[in-house]
């Protein structure tokens, strides 16, 4: 088998900030928003030089990068960047090589030498040295040789700043930076107890980092609350299943206010890798009494009665911390101790002192129906409407079902069999008592005015 020549890369010498920086703090928002800010130890010679700043995230916002020197002796002035993003891969090679000398060597150890015409489609297209021309299969090629790393490529994405500096040698600067593709959410699980008058509620911070670096034993700081953007950036790449679950022996986030968020602190370094997601406990399990309630919305659902729980985020009942934005599950264990999936729901920014509700699923023993049983025209603008609500409790014990009905336009209710409230103009909303096994019907008439 014939030896082949190894790639041959050649790059332009030029200082290099190093890969690993000394320091780095990195701010994950819950808008798909990083900041990251970085101490690195940088070479610089006297005059006008070029340095390449790399190991930076492919995500980038190149816009938002800020330079400092932390000694204060000399001055350094970056005249222009340039971000450089057009990494090697084996398509970029080719594509740079057209019409340039290549040699492929085949599964089979043989040599072929030419002129690169065309790729793609399964097949290389070579003029040999000899004017002939040859088309190689892509699957037969073991190995491809190109004389040198063509102009414009580089392995990582890489800042090339041209600077002026005053001094030489080696500083301590800090560079920060904006970075798209990484952001958190809360994750919450709820335990309720057997009679569904408890929850044991735990709150985890998930960490989702594809923006294109590995952020090494940095201190992480997680912000809550809805910052200002100017564009809405799209989140690239699919959902990724959980890779990492940690929970550390120290204690979790430090959580303070911070501006109008709140901001929590992790007290040690933690890594956050590419490419993965990490979950870090948010806060200590926390106990609170909640309640359970049967919600019956016609508008939405015309045959289902919706089953919830609610709490108050206040220290009395158990909790009273600010709880960010995320998705809660519901568990509830069973008599033999294995634990079952209840529902999830959404909850938003919730400070404390203020009510949760939590959407768990539909009653499967408990039946409703509405029907609209008259209409009468009273004049020309005026109509009068009667409903009525068939609840069927097949359940062992009694249960009251809050119904809550959207109006619409002017209405005035005239006429009902149990005692209502007018919770907003569009909301009708009234509880309902129905024993175990038994069917009660609410009956109601509305009027509505068209103005």
């Amino acid at each position: 088998m014939r030896k082949t020549a190894l790639v041959l890369i050649c790059l332009a010498a030029m200082p290099v900030a190093s890969a690993l920086a000394d320091d780095i703090a990195v701010t994950v928002y819950n808008s798909n928003l990083g900041v990251v800010s970085e101490t690195r130890s940088l070479d610089f010679t006297k005059g006008q030089d070029r340095l390449a700043f790399r190991d930076v995230p492919s995500s980038i916002d190149p816009n938002s990068v800020r330079f400092e020197l932390l000694d204060g002796s000399g001055d350094v002035s970056i005249l222009e960047q340039n971000y450089a993003f057009d990494l090697v891969s084996a398509d970029q090679m080719y594509s740079k090589y057209i019409d340039q000398p290549i040699e492929l060597v085949d599964e089979d150890g043989e040599l072929y030498s030419g002129t690169l015409l065309a790729y793609g489609s399964g097949t290389v297209t070579l003029r040999g040295n000899d004017g002939g021309i040859q088309i190689i299969q892509m699957s037969q090629i073991r190995e491809t040789n190109f004389p040198s790393l063509p102009d414009g490529l580089i392995t990582r994405p890489t800042l090339f700043w041209n600077y002026n500096s005053s001094i030489s040698g080696s500083r301590e600067a800090r560079v920060s930076y904006q970075t798209t593709n990484i952001f958190w959410s809360a994750e919450y699980v709820g335990l309720l107890d057997k009679d569904d008058k408890l929850l044991d509620l735990s709150g985890w911070a998930s960490i989702n980092n594809t923006s294109g670096k590995t952020y090494t034993d940095a201190t992480l700081k997680l912000i809550a609350g809805d910052i200002n953007r100017v564009q809405d950036i799209q989140i690239r790449g699919g959902r990724m299943e959980p890779m990492m679950l940690e929970k550390s022996a120290y204690s979790g986030f430090e959580e303070k206010s911070f501006f109008e968020y709140h901001m929590y602190t992790l007290p040690r370094k933690a890594t956050i890798a590419n490419k993965e997601i990490k979950q870090i406990s948010l806060f200590e399990p926390a106990r609170t009494s909640v309640s359970k309630l049967y919600l019956f919305q016609p508008s939405e659902n015309a045959t289902q009665v919706k089953v919830a729980v609610k709490f108050t985020n206040t220290g009395d009942a158990g909790l009273g911390m600010p709880l960010p934005a995320g998705r809660v599950r519901l568990f509830k264990a069973d008599s033999d101790g294995s634990t079952i999936l209840l529902g999830e729901d959404q909850i938003q920014h919730t400070p404390k002192d203020e009510e949760v509700k939590l959407t768990v699923g539909y009653a499967f023993d408990i039946v409703a129906e509405e029907t609209t049983v008259d209409r009468q025209r009273i004049s020309k603008s005026v109509e009068d409407q009667t409903f009525e609500i068939d609840l069927r409790n097949r359940k062992d014990e009694p249960v009251v079902v809050t119904v809550e009905k959207r109006l619409w336009g002017f209405w005035e209710v005239r006429d009902a069999s149990f005692e209502y409230e007018k919770k907003d103009a569009t909301t009708l909303t009234f509880d309902i008592t129905v024993p175990a096994g038994e069917e009660i019907t609410a009956r109601y008439t509305v009027r509505f005015t068209n103005q």
